[in-house]
């Protein structure tokens, strides 16, 4: 297979699985693509060149590795970091007009430390048939994705470079119903309870430093390491709603102590 800066993750994976193990052992960022969920949020979106720069290591570094399993360089093709594969709009919101697509960038919310939830439930709400919502992030936002979807929205994901995504929501069937449902967050009512009950057997990450959404990435990276008998003490800056609706389709029980503004914490254990 031919390769270069702007080939996608997920392909060198589809081609030879022998790639992860390679691309792992390039960088410690690089360790989470162990994990099935997490590879798939991330490789189908990132080229070598982007997963380059996050790894902190060369696009050559990539070649290197990847050529004993059979992977050759295209010189041929520039690697100008564009998507090497922008897909067309679908037909339905290559019908709508401008007017009809809501535009939401939520990209300075995320950087200035704020938590786009509420602004992305209000447009969702204002939402009329016939309408579309473009959220403009800089990442695949694909806990929002998951959950609009569950509830009727269908979705499409236009990349538009590496720092760029946009992402539109949308409903053929002209359904009006938009609220967004989340998960219960008032739990704790039990909480001293639960945590006597993991005392010594529970596993504690703290993940307020990191941007999103890595905080959601690196629960589940450690929830599918824990064993059974034990829980996952997150401390977080604030109640990961997304993350919610993962865990309860994951089967996983939680519990929210929402201490003060910019301290949460949270205790996940699995269902018995």
């Amino acid at each position: 297979m031919l390769i270069n800066e702007n080939t996608k993750i997920s392909k060198l994976l589809k081609e030879n699985p022998e790639a992860l193990e390679a691309i792992v052992a390039l960088s410690p960022d690089f360790k989470k693509l162990r994990n099935p969920l997490l590879r798939r949020l991330m490789a189908a979106r990132t080229t070598i060149g982007m997963a380059a720069k996050i790894g902190k290591v060369k696009p050559e570094d990539f070649f290197n590795a990847l050529a004993p399993l059979g992977f050759e360089v295209d010189k041929t093709e520039p690697a100008d970091g564009e998507p090497s594969e922008r897909k067309p709009l679908p037909p339905y919101l290559k019908s709508l007009s401008s007017q009809q697509i809501v535009v939401l960038d939520v990209r300075e919310m995320i950087a200035d430390g704020k938590d786009p939830l509420r602004p992305i439930q209000e447009k969702v709400k204002e939402l009329e048939p016939g309408q579309a919502l473009n959220i403009i992030n800089s990442f695949e936002p694909a806990p929002l994705i998951s959950l609009l979807e569950r509830q009727g929205f269908q979705s499409f994901v236009d990349q538009i470079d590496e720092e760029q995504f946009e992402t539109y929501f949308y409903r053929e069937d002209g359904d009006t119903n938009n609220e967004i449902k989340t998960e219960n967050t008032s739990n704790a009512n039990d909480w001293d309870e639960i945590l006597k009950k993991f005392e010594g057997n529970m596993r504690e990450i703290d993940v307020r430093h990191l941007e999103m959404p890595m905080p959601m990435m690196s629960i589940l990276e450690n929830l599918d390491t824990l064993p059974e008998e034990q829980a996952l003490f997150v401390k977080h800056k604030k109640i990961p709603v997304f993350l919610l609706t993962e865990l309860k389709d994951r089967e996983y029980e939680y519990r929210i102590n929402d201490v003060q503004e910019g301290e949460v914490y949270l205790i996940i254990f699995k269902k018995k």
